[in-house]
């Protein structure tokens, strides 16, 4: 009995892993979308080419990152 316990939670967590990490992509998302609005709207500044260089390059290793775990 305790094994298809045990079963049974381990494939409700596998349905909820990929929602939760739905959930923190989207918070992301929006958290660089704030950030980068903020930014254009103060204006050009030095850092601003290298802070929407450095978002970029997270948002696209999430992306590589989550398309490699499709595989």
């Amino acid at each position: 009995m305790g094994s298809s316990g045990s079963l049974a939670a381990a494939a409700l967590f596998d349905l909820v892993l990929p929602m939760g990490q739905l959930v923190i992509g989207a918070l992301v998302l929006v958290a660089l979308v704030v950030s980068t609005l903020r930014l254009i709207r103060r204006g050009p500044s030095r850092m601003g080419g290298a802070m929407l260089l450095a978002a970029g390059a997270v948002v696209g290793l999430a992306v590589l990152g989550y398309l490699i775990q499709l595989l």
